[in-house]
C-alpha cells in the first residue's frame, strides 16, 4: 500500500485496488464488519453488529513511550512492512447484572501473509473493564487466541478475525463474571464485626434461602462457643456461582458427643450464622466396633443426605463435613447440590481425609489434616 489510510473506509479501497487475492479477501472481511459496506460485501455479513464506529485505524502513540491510562501494554510499533493494524471497540455484558454494558478495546494486527499463511494476532488495549484493572493472565489469554490449544482454531487460507472476536468477549465476560463473584462474596464474608451482619436484629440472622421457608431466623450467640480440644477444622475456598458461595469445612472428630460443640462453635461465627444454610452437615464416627452417624439439611432439603451418601462412598469414618451455602438471590436449580458436594469434598481432600495409607486395607480410609488448617 502506497499510504498510510485514515479511515477503515480508505483501507477497504485500498485493499481492494491490490492485486493480490489475498488483500482483496480482508477487503471482503473488513467490509462485512461495517453496517454501510454490506451493499458490496454481503458475503461478510458478521460483523455488522459491532456498528460503524466500532472499527478505527490504529496508530502508535505519539509520545512513544506512555500508554493512555485506560489502556493495557502498548503495542510495538516495531511490525513486520505491510502488517495491517486496526482496533475494535465492543462491548460486554456483565453477568448477572444484564443491562449494563462494558466497553473493551482489541488490536488486530494482519500480517503480510494472513490468511494464505498466518493467523492473525489480537491485543487487549483496554487496562480495565469495568472498575476492574486487567491482569496479565487475561492479556495472555487474548494475545494467544490463535495459538492456544482450545481457543479459536485457524487453518491456511481461512479468514477468522470475527471468531477470534467473538472469542475475546465471552473469555473477558467470564473474566468480568469472576472479579464481580470475588467482591460479592468477599462482602459477603466480611460482613460487620461491630454492628453484626447485614440483614440481622436484636441477635437474629434472616436471609432468603432457594429452598424451604422464603425467610430463616436464627440466633447467633454473644459468646462464642468453645471447640473441643484437640479439634482443627479445616476450610476450603469457596466456590462462586451466580453471586452464591459454598464454602466446605471438614474435621476429625473421635465422638458423637463433638459434634453439636463443633457445629455451636460455628455457629458463633457471625459471618457462617449470616448464611441462608450455614452449617449442612453429614459425619461418621467409629466407637468400637459401633459406626454412629447423622446428617442435617439445615434448610436446604436432601442436602445432608447427599453429603452423608458422599461419605458413605468415599468410605470416610471419624469426620465431620459441614457446607456453609450464601445465597445469592439467584435460584441454581439442582447445581446448587453439585456445589454442595463439591465444597464438602475439596475439604475433606485438604485435610487428607481422602488419602490412603499405604499400610491401610483397601476400602477403609483415613488420613490426618495438613496445610490449608483453619483453627477455631
Amino acid at each position: 500500500m502506497t499510504s498510510t489510510p485514515d479511515t477503515v473506509e480508505d483501507l477497504i479501497a485500498q485493499l481492494s485496488a491490490d492485486a493480490d487475492p489475498a488483500r482483496e479477501s480482508i477487503a471482503s472481511e473488513l467490509g462485512g464488519a461495517r453496517p454501510s459496506s454490506l451493499a458490496t460485501f454481503r458475503e461478510k455479513p458478521s460483523f455488522s453488529i459491532y456498528g460503524d464506529e466500532a472499527l478505527k485505524i490504529w496508530r502508535p502513540s505519539r509520545s512513544g513511550s506512555q500508554s493512555p491510562p485506560d489502556r493495557g501494554p502498548a503495542p510495538s510499533s516495531r511490525v513486520e512492512p505491510g502488517t495491517i493494524r486496526y482496533e475494535v471497540t465492543l462491548s460486554i455484558e456483565a453477568p448477572g447484572d444484564e443491562g449494563s454494558s462494558h466497553p473493551i478495546t482489541i488490536l488486530v494486527s494482519l500480517p503480510p501473509t494472513y490468511p494464505s499463511s498466518a493467523p492473525p494476532q489480537l491485543q487487549l488495549l483496554s487496562r480495565y473493564i469495568g472498575p476492574y484493572g486487567v491482569d496479565a493472565p487475561l492479556f495472555g489469554t487474548v494475545l494467544r487466541t490463535y495459538i492456544s490449544r482450545g481457543a479459536v482454531e485457524w487453518a491456511p487460507g481461512t479468514e477468522c478475525v470475527f471468531d477470534g472476536l467473538e472469542w475475546v468477549k465471552e473469555r473477558c465476560t467470564e473474566w468480568l463474571g469472576e472479579r464481580m463473584s470475588e467482591k460479592k462474596v468477599g462482602e459477603m464474608l466480611r460482613g460487620d464485626e461491630r454492628n453484626g451482619p447485614e440483614g440481622t436484629e436484636n441477635g437474629y440472622a434472616q436471609e432468603e434461602t432457594e429452598s424451604g421457608n422464603s425467610r430463616v431466623t436464627r440466633t447467633v450467640p454473644d459468646v462464642p462457643a468453645e471447640i473441643p480440644p484437640g479439634v482443627t477444622i479445616i476450610e476450603s475456598e469457596p466456590i462462586l456461582d451466580r453471586k452464591s458461595a459454598f464454602v466446605g469445612r471438614a474435621c476429625r472428630i473421635t465422638d458423637p458427643s463433638q459434634v453439636p460443640l463443633i457445629l455451636a462453635h460455628l455457629m458463633s461465627d457471625r459471618k457462617i450464622a449470616r448464611a441462608a444454610h450455614p452449617i449442612i452437615n453429614a459425619w461418621r464416627c467409629r466407637v468400637g466396633n459401633v459406626l454412629h452417624q447423622d446428617n442435617d439439611d439445615d434448610g436446604e432439603t436432601a442436602a445432608g443426605g447427599r453429603l452423608a451418601h458422599l461419605l458413605q462412598i468415599l468410605e470416610v469414618d471419624n469426620v465431620l463435613v459441614i457446607v456453609t451455602r450464601y445465597f445469592g438471590g439467584i435460584h441454581l436449580g439442582p447445581d446448587r447440590f453439585k456445589h454442595i458436594n463439591q465444597a464438602a469434598r475439596n475439604a475433606l481432600e485438604l485435610g487428607g481425609f481422602l488419602d490412603v495409607p499405604d499400610d491401610t486395607h483397601a476400602g477403609r480410609r483415613h488420613g490426618k489434616g495438613r496445610g490449608g488448617a483453619v483453627k477455631r
